[in-house]
């Protein structure tokens, strides 16, 4: 069984990084023209295809690190790196080109807004952390929150407003900068503590 809090911590590191508040404002452009019933399609298609890489890169991502003989410490400082960039990106509004293709605008959608970088960094540091399971659990609900956000976007931006929907997704861009920033020191630190403890034990000659 999961852990309580460690699913909550994962759920909602997950759930900032897809960032669907800050996806809502492109979606709509992306799929301007199209009826309501192809916006619900587009949303379907996006979510979809971000939950097939975000479950491929959970499951294998370990793996494929292994194969390279990249250490998860050296992988947590990229990640982390990663990660500070796309909240630079959340908070300074560093947005994907518009595309005037709407037929493939849910293929923009699922990566790289939803399912970029970061969330691949995200879920391979997380299973090493947590575990299969609390993972694919805590992406399932993230993604679930996130696809019902998409299929509302229109009555959400009406309701709420595109400066409050800006407002609070650069909030979430400022806490994603501080996560980033505690995978960088934690990674830091741990490389630099197993550099330590191999010395440690090479005997002198």
């Amino acid at each position: 069984m999961a852990d309580l809090d460690a699913l909550i911590y994962a759920t909602t590191l997950l759930f900032f990084i897809f960032d669907p508040f800050a996806t809502v404002p492109m979606f709509i452009t992306l799929t301007r023209g199209q009826t309501e019933k192809e916006q619900a399609a587009s949303a379907n298609k996006s979510v979809f295809v971000a939950g097939i890489l975000f479950v491929v890169f959970a499951l294998i991502g370990i793996q494929i690190l292994d194969l390279f003989s990249i250490s998860t410490n050296a992988f947590r400082i990229a990640g982390g790196i990663v990660l500070l960039m796309m909240s630079m990106e959340i908070i300074f509004s560093l947005h994907l080109s518009k595309s005037e293709d709407t037929n493939v605008a849910w293929v923009i959608i699922a990566t790289p807004l939803l399912s970029g970088p970061g969330v691949i960094t995200t879920a391979i540091l997380l299973v090493h952390v947590y575990g299969y399971v609390t993972v694919l659990i805590a992406g399932a609900i993230s993604l679930a929150l996130t696809w019902f956000i998409m299929r509302n976007s229109l009555l959400i931006s009406k309701k709420v407003g595109n400066n409050a929907i800006e407002i609070f997704s650069k909030i979430i861009g400022l806490l994603l900068a501080a996560v980033s920033v505690e995978f960088i020191m934690q990674g830091s630190v741990d490389f630099v503590m197993n550099a330590i403890n191999m010395a440690s034990i090479i005997p002198f000659v």
